[in-house]
């Protein structure tokens, strides 16, 4: 039933532990937006904000972190994008819900933006809106804004005992989000015994980070990964940042890291820039972060239900051309993988990539993701050996109707989860109503129960060892058992010994 729109002096106002906010209510949605969860001083360590008195209002979006490099528009046709004030003081939340009852118990779905742990933001994507979400699936959205980069990950624990953590301040912050979840969301209608927390690429490597971190227990139930296993197996997430400090110091001739707590941002990031260009920044394990899912999974996360998985193209999609290919013959595509791997390696790969993928295009069997797909399934086995909570594996390998035919690149599920298709031009295919409503379905009905099934949806059943079952998100779905490790294995093999760039002309 529509109820229009709703924003008074007095209503819809919720009561925090902090304060009063005000929000606004959009037809059955309600909507607060730059909620502050936590302060910090830079290179330290968060804590909830100061009490106030009167209402506050949350009726705009907060700052967000300066990212690593300067925003450049582009690539809006695959991943559309918003750009926004920046600021250090970029601690807040958002929330939409469909009730501000206390008794109301609803499943909390918690966000974790994309852009490794250098940039994005809660509202990066137009995607990550989350009213339609919400209103779908009767659950509490959330989405949250956290330290990146050098404010987020800078070592500086060897110079003075303030900074002892300051190499997982941006995951320190977002263990703070989570217990501001906890004390105030069954305010917003939401359930704090039932938060499951979801992200993107770097918002994937956030979640197994949460699910580790011992000060975040009890505070995740159920776990989604998109895109974003680690890098590796056998190393740790990111290497130590504190030669960075190091150098940071150097270059400019000092000795005392205040001398970096105080410099202004603009020369930070220039800095920063300067010794360290591309740097992969992200957390460390230390007392406080303990060790990375893969070093040894904790009890706590072994008790948290899983649903992760890949999309069939991820960043090889943006790196492959192949003008009209839809005019070429399945020969034709076949003799372009033969002309990059060569004759006998081209054939056993397209046999493997045949036997996964049997109705799909074969130019698609360059493009392969092999890199995420490959740690997925590592994780999943590696749940599987330890007799985890349940684990669900997906595979997003959708084509779709965009530069002659690509395969689901990195981000391409993002308005389907959200139920935000319309945000995205190229989700609005035949398939997309579809699409939409088996990615917000499943992932609405594992953040209910940690199980994926439900009405009208393709039956899915676990991961488990011996029965390695995967949902392949396609034009028609269907679930297939250890179908593509030997495909994976083989791909990455070639492409290391092929160290081409991954282009056809």
């Amino acid at each position: 039933m529509t109820k229009g729109f709703l924003c008074t002096s007095t209503e819809p106002v919720v009561e925090t532990t902090l304060g009063k906010l005000r929000g606004f209510r959009l037809d059955d949605i309600y909507h607060f937006y730059g909620i502050q969860y936590g302060k910090a001083g830079r290179f330290e360590q968060p804590v909830f904000p100061d009490k106030w008195e009167g209402v506050k209002d949350a009726l705009a979006y907060g700052e967000i972190c300066y990212p690593m490099h300067a925003d450049q528009p582009g690539g809006d046709l695959f991943v559309p994008h918003r750009f926004w004030p920046k600021s250090e003081n970029c601690l807040n939340l958002n929330i939409w819900t469909p009730s501000i009852e206390k008794d109301a118990q609803k499943p909390v779905m918690v966000w974790l933006h994309g852009g490794g742990m250098s940039d994005g933001s809660a509202i990066e994507m137009l995607a990550y809106d989350g009213r339609n979400l919400a209103e779908y699936g009767d659950v509490v959205v959330v989405t949250v804004n956290h330290r990146l980069n050098v404010f987020g990950f800078l070592n500086l624990s060897h110079y003075d005992e303030l900074y002892h953590n300051s190499q997982n301040c941006g995951i320190a912050d977002l263990v703070l989000a989570l217990k501001w979840v906890h004390e105030n969301i069954a305010a917003f209608g939401g359930n704090p015994d039932n938060v499951t927390i979801f992200g993107q690429s770097g918002g994937g490597k956030k979640v197994t980070s949460l699910m580790q971190v011992p000060s975040a227990a009890g505070l995740v139930h159920k776990a989604i990964i998109e895109s974003g296993t680690g890098p590796s197996m056998e190393k740790t997430y990111y290497e130590d940042t504190s030669w960075i400090t190091d150098k940071m110091l150097e270059e400019i001739g000092a000795s005392n890291v205040k001398e970096l707590v105080h410099m202004p941002v603009q020369e930070l990031m220039e800095l920063v820039n300067k010794v360290a260009p591309n740097q992969y920044w992200g957390p460390i394990e230390n007392d406080w972060f303990g060790k990375t899912i893969y070093h040894g999974a904790t009890e706590v996360s072994k008790s948290i239900p899983l649903l992760v998985g890949t999309n069939i193209g991820e960043f090889g999609s943006f790196g492959f051309s192949v003008p009209g290919r839809q005019n070429m013959t399945k020969e034709e595509k076949e003799q372009a993988v033969i002309a990059r791997y060569g004759e006998e390696k081209g054939r056993k790969l397209l046999d493997l990539f045949y036997n996964a993928y049997p109705d799909h295009d074969a130019l698609d069997a360059v493009v392969l993701d092999d890199g995420t797909r490959g740690t997925t399934l590592a994780l999943c086995d590696l749940r599987a050996e330890q007799n985890a909570a349940d684990t669900y594996t997906y595979v997003f390998a959708y084509d779709f109707p965009v530069d002659d035919g690509k395969a689901a690149w990195h981000c391409a599920e993002i308005p389907y989860v959200f139920r935000n298709m319309d945000r995205a031009a190229y989700a609005n295919t035949e398939d997309g109503e579809r699409l939409q409503d088996q990615f917000s379905g499943f992932w609405v009905n594992f953040a209910r129960t940690g199980n994926p099934n439900g009405r009208n949806l393709p039956y899915w059943e676990p991961y488990t060892k011996g029965h390695e079952v995967t949902m392949i998100i396609d034009r028609e779905c269907r679930t297939a058992v250890n179908y593509d490790k030997e495909l994976i294995e083989y791909h990455k093999q070639l492409n290391d010994e092929l160290k081409a760039p991954d282009m056809l002309m």
